[in-house]
C-alpha cells in the first residue's frame, strides 16, 4: 500500500463528501455517477479531484461493474498509480483488463516496486509479458526479479527503493550523498549500512544523522542489532516479526545475506489485516469473502465446503438411523438430540477458533502443545459440568423424568469435553501435516461433535433402560 496521508490530515477532502466514519456518502457517489452518465465530464472531475487516492479507489469499489469503465474514462488522469495501489484486488483487475499494456506499464512506473508487482502479478502470463515489454529496462528487471519469488513471500512484498551507505563513510559523507544524488528515493526515514559485500551491518535513523557532527563515523552512530528478513519468508511470518519486535522497517536479504530490499510497516499493516480476515473466512469456507469477487468464483469456493458438510451430516444421519427403534419408543429423544449436538458444536468451534489463531500468531508451538491441550480440556470440563447441570435439571423437571435428565446431562458433559479435545487436536494435527488448519478444521470438528453427540446420547438412552 502506498504511503499517503489520511485525508483528515491532508486537508484536501471536503467534509460534505465523507461521513463521520470517513466513508464516501451515497449521495456524493450518486452525484459523480450521474455526471458521468449525463456526459458532464468536467463536473465529475471537479467533484473527484479533491479526493485522496484512497477515496478515489473507494469510489470505484462502490460503483457497479458495468459503470467502472465509463467512470475511469471520465476521470482519465486522476486515476493514477497511487489510486490503483489502494484499490480492492478484484476492482483493480477489472480496470486493468480494460487498459492497454502501455497504460499499465506507465501506471506501474509511478509506483514503488511492491505496489507495481501487486498490479502485475495477477495478470495472465501473456498480458504480463506485454506489459513488461512496454516498461523501461530497469523497471522491468526489478519487477521480473520480484515475480521470480514465491507468492506471498517477502520478495514479493519488499521495496527495492532504499538508501544504503558503506560502513566506512562519515556522517558528512552520508549527508552529501543524500543531498546531491537526485536518483534516490524520496520517501525514507532509515538508512541501511552495508559492508563491502553489500551485507547489512546496521541501521541509522535520519534523526540520528541530522543531530550528529559531520566528522563522526557512520559506524559509530548506527544501531548494529537489526531484524533481517529472508527474501523467501512467508508474508504472515514477516508480519509476526514486525509485531513482535515493533519494527518500522526491516532489511530483506537474499540467500547469500546481501541486502536486496526493505519492508515497511505500512505494507505489513495491510498484510496483518489480510491474513486475519483470511483465516476467519477459511474457517467458514467462504472463500475470499470479498463482495467484489465474481459470483462464479464465490460459488465455486463455497459449494465444495457445503458438499463436504453434507458428507459429515450423512455420517450423523447414519448414527441416528442405528437408533431408530430407540427414538420411536420415546419421542422426547428426537427433540433433545439437536441440543446435545448443537451445544457441542459451538464448544468445539470456540476451541478451534482459539487454536487456529494461536497457531497463526505463533503462540502455540511444540514447546507448549501439551499444556495447551490440558488447558482446553480443563476449560471444556468446567463448561461441560455447568451446561450439564442446567440442561439435566431442566429436562428432568420438564419431562418429570430424572433418568432422562441424567442421560442428557451425561451426554452433554461427554460431548463438550470431546468438542474441546477435537477443537485443539484437529488443527494441531493438520498443522503438523503441513496443511492449513483454518481450511479443513471446521469440517472434522463438526463431524466429531455431531456424530459423537448423537452416539453418546442415544447410546446412553438405550443402555440405561430409559426406553423399555
Amino acid at each position: 500500500m502506498s504511503e499517503t496521508e489520511h485525508p483528515a490530515d491532508a486537508g484536501v477532502t471536503e467534509v460534505s463528501e465523507l461521513d463521520e466514519d470517513d466513508r464516501l456518502k451515497p449521495e456524493f457517489v450518486r452525484a459523480v455517477l450521474d455526471a458521468v452518465e449525463d456526459g458532464d465530464v468536467e463536473r465529475a472531475r471537479d467533484l473527484v479531484e479533491p479526493l485522496h487516492p484512497a477515496d478515489i479507489a473507494d469510489l470505484f469499489e462502490l460503483t457497479g461493474h458495468e459503470d467502472r469503465a465509463s467512470l475511469a474514462h471520465a476521470l482519465s488522469g486522476l486515476v493514477d498509480g497511487d489510486v490503483f495501489a489502494e484499490m480492492n484486488d478484484y476492482v483493480r483487475e477489472d480496470l486493468i483488463d480494460a487498459l492497454e499494456p502501455q497504460e499499465v506499464a506507465d501506471l506501474a512506473a509511478e509506483l514503488d516496486t511492491d505496489d507495481a508487482v501487486a498490479i502485475i502479478e495477477d495478470m495472465d502470463a501473456a498480458d504480463q509479458r506485454e506489459v513488461l515489454r512496454a516498461m523501461e529496462p530497469d523497471d522491468r528487471a526489478a519487477i521480473e526479479e520480484a515475480l521470480s519469488y514465491p507468492e506471498e513471500s517477502a520478495g514479493r512484498l519488499m521495496q527495492r527503493e532504499l538508501i544504503a551507505v558503506p560502513e566506512h563513510w562519515s556522517v558528512g559523507d552520508a549527508i552529501d550523498y543524500l543531498r546531491h544524488n537526485e536518483d534516490l528515493t524520496t520517501d525514507f526515514w532509515e538508512i541501511f549500512v552495508v559492508d563491502s559485500r553489500h551485507k547489512p551491518v546496521g541501521t541509522c535513523q535520519l534523526s540520528w544523522i541530522l543531530r550528529t557532527p559531520r566528522g563522526i563515523a557512520i559506524a559509530d552512530v548506527m544501531k548494529r542489532e537489526q531484524t533481517l528478513i529472508p527474501v523467501d519468508m512467508d508474508q504472515e511470518e514477516v508480519a509476526l516479526r514486525f509485531q513482535k519486535y515493533a519494527l518500522i522497517s526491516a532489511a530483506v536479504t537474499d540467500a547469500s545475506g546481501r541486502l536486496v530490499g526493505m519492508i515497511t510497516v505500512d505494507d505489513v499493516v495491510h498484510i496483518i489485516q489480510e491474513e486475519a480476515g483470511e483465516d476467519a473466512l477459511l474457517l467458514s469456507g467462504a472463500g475470499d469473502g470479498d463482495i467484489n469477487e465474481p459470483i462464479r468464483d464465490s460459488y465455486t469456493a463455497r459449494v465444495r465446503w457445503l458438499i463436504a458438510n453434507l458428507g459429515t451430516a450423512l455420517v450423523a444421519a447414519t448414527i441416528i438411523t442405528m437408533f431408530e427403534g430407540t427414538i420411536s419408543k420415546m419421542v422426547a429423544l428426537a427433540a433433545l438430540m439437536p441440543i446435545v449436538a448443537g451445544v457441542g458444536g459451538n464448544a468445539g468451534t470456540q476451541t478451534m477458533a482459539v487454536t487456529v489463531r494461536a497457531l497463526a500468531t505463533n503462540q502455540l508451538t511444540r514447546s507448549n502443545t501439551w499444556r495447551t491441550i490440558r488447558r482446553e480440556i480443563a476449560v471444556a470440563m468446567m463448561n461441560g459440568l455447568t451446561v450439564a447441570v442446567v440442561i439435566g435439571t431442566a429436562v428432568g423437571l420438564f419431562y418429570a423424568n430424572p433418568l432422562l435428565g441424567a442421560v442428557i446431562a451425561t451426554a452433554m458433559l461427554g460431548n463438550i469435553i470431546l468438542a474441546g479435545l477435537s477443537g485443539v487436536v484437529v488443527p494441531l494435527t493438520l498443522e503438523r501435516l503441513k496443511l492449513d488448519p483454518a481450511v479443513a478444521s471446521s469440517i472434522f470438528v463438526t463431524m466429531m461433535t455431531d456424530s459423537m453427540g448423537f452416539l453418546v446420547f442415544l447410546g446412553l438412552a438405550s443402555a440405561s433402560g430409559l426406553v423399555g
